[in-house]
C-alpha cells in the first residue's frame, strides 16, 4: 500500500492531482483514515502491532504529499518567472513628492547656524499681552506701533497678574508684532548668561509686495556680564557670512533708534550687481541693503525683568526670515510666499532631504 501510495503521488502532474491523492488517503473517507479506525477493535497484542505500520504509513504519504507540493509550486513559480519578464532598465514611476517651504527652510538654517554658535531656539505665545510686546520693552503708550492701524488688538482689561505680567494694571491682549516678547518670557523665566533665537510668526496691518499682515521674524537676544557692541557686530557678520554662503561679504553699521536698545544700530549689507540683479556680496558693493536691526539692550529692558543693568548687559538684534528667504534665493514678491500656489512651491521649495547641516556648509 505505501509503494503505491507513494508511486501515485510522484506521477501527480498538477497540484489538482496532488490533492486527489491527499484526499482519496488522509480524507475523511481515505484509505489510511480508514485503517486507523480499525485501531479501536483491535486487541492490544495486535494493536501493538498493526499501530506503527498503520502511523508510519500515515507518516510516508503526508511527507510525500508536502515534499511533491512544494516540487510543483516550485516548477510553477520558475514557469510563471520565465513567461512574465520584467525589464529593470526601465525607469520607475516618479513617486508624489512634496517641498519643503523656503521659509521653513530658511528657518532651519538659522537654527543651524546659531546653534553653532552657542545659540538655543526658544519659542512663546503668538497671542501677547501689550506689556510683554510694548511696556516691557519701553515703549511708551504714545508710540506709534501701538495705534490701531499696526497693531490687531484682540480683547481690553484682561487682569495683568493672570496674564503672568509684571504690571499692575489690566492689560490688553493682541496679535504679537514681533517676537521681542519671547527675550522678555526667557528674561523673566530663565537667570543669565542667556543665548536665544527666537523665530516665528508676526503681525502687523501692512501689506504690499515687500510686507504681508502675517510674516516670519527671527530675533536673538544675549545676556551676559562684560557685553559690548563689539559682540554684536562679530556676531551679525558670523551670522551673514554663514547664511549667504560667502567670506566676501561686506556690512555697515549705521546709528538708529529703537525704544528696547540704546545704542541702535541698522545693518547693511553691501551687493554687487550681476546681469541686472542684486547679489549679496563682494569685496567692492555696487550698493547697500538693509537686512536687520539690532544694538545693545536697553536698561529700561533689563530692569523690567528683573535684573540689574550694572550687572548684566546684553545685544539684540532682529530681521525677517521671508526677506532673508528672499535676498538669499532670488524671489522679489512677498505675497506669493503665502498664496498657496503649487506651481511656486515646486519652483523654489526644497527636497525633503535637503536638511541644512554644518558639514553641507551651512553654519559657522
Amino acid at each position: 500500500m505505501r509503494e503505491h501510495m507513494l508511486a501515485a503521488i510522484a506521477a501527480a502532474s498538477g497540484l489538482d492531482a496532488l490533492e486527489a491523492c491527499r484526499v482519496e488517503a488522509l480524507g475523511k473517507q481515505g484509505t489510511i483514515t480508514a485503517l486507523l479506525k480499525t485501531l479501536g477493535k483491535m486487541t492490544p497484542d495486535e494493536r501493538l502491532v498493526q499501530g506503527p505500520l498503520i502511523q508510519g504509513l500515515r507518516e510516508a504519504v503526508a511527507n510525500g504529499i508536502a515534499e511533491r507540493k512544494a516540487t510543483l509550486e516550485r516548477a510553477a513559480l520558475d514557469a510563471r518567472l520565465a513567461s512574465e519578464t520584467l525589464d529593470m532598465t526601465l525607469p520607475a514611476d516618479a513617486a508624489p513628492a512634496g517641498t519643503i517651504h523656503p521659509v521653513s527652510q530658511v528657518m532651519d538654517e538659522l537654527a543651524e547656524i546659531f546653534a553653532d554658535l552657542g545659540f538655543a531656539v526658544a519659542t512663546g505665545p503668538e497671542i501677547e499681552t501689550d506689556w510683554h510686546n510694548f511696556s516691557a520693552l519701553n515703549i511708551p503708550e504714545t508710540h506709534p506701533a501701538r495705534a490701531m492701524h499696526d497693531t490687531f488688538y484682540l480683547q481690553q482689561g484682561i487682569d495683568a497678574k493672570a496674564a503672568g505680567t509684571a504690571d499692575a494694571k489690566t492689560t490688553f491682549s493682541l496679535l504679537r508684532t514681533h517676537t521681542s516678547p519671547v527675550q522678555i518670557r526667557t528674561m523673566l523665566s530663565q537667570k543669565p548668561p542667556i543665548r536665544i533665537i527666537a523665530p516665528g510668526r508676526t503681525y502687523r496691518s501692512d501689506s504690499d509686495a515687500t510686507h504681508t499682515p502675517m510674516f516670519h521674524q527671527v530675533e536673538g537676544l544675549v545676556i551676559d556680564k562684560g557685553i559690548t557692541l563689539g559682540h554684536l557686530k562679530w556676531t551679525l557678520e558670523t551670522f551673514v557670512k554663514a547664511f549667504f554662503e560667502r567670506d566676501d561679504i561686506v556690512l555697515r553699521m549705521r546709528p538708529s533708534y529703537f525704544p528696547f536698545t540704546e545704542p541702535s544700530v541698522e545693518i547693511d549689507v553691501g551687493y554687487t550687481l550681476v546681469k541686472g540683479k542684486r547679489v549679496v556680496g563682494g569685496a567692492e558693493p555696487d550698493g547697500w541693503l538693509e537686512i536687520l536691526g539690532s544694538g545693545m539692550v536697553h536698561r529700561k529692558v533689563i530692569e523690567a525683568c528683573g535684573l540689574d543693568p550694572d550687572e548684566w548687559q546684553g545685544f539684540a538684534f532682529g530681521c525677517g526670515i521671508d526677506r532673508l528667504a528672499m535676498l538669499k534665493y532670488g524671489m522679489d514678491d512677498l505675497r506669493p510666499f503665502f498664496d498657496g500656489d503649487i506651481r511656486w512651491l515646486k519652483h523654489y521649495g526644497f527636497s525633503s532631504l535637503d536638511v541644512p547641516t554644518l558639514s553641507a556648509g551651512v553654519g559657522a
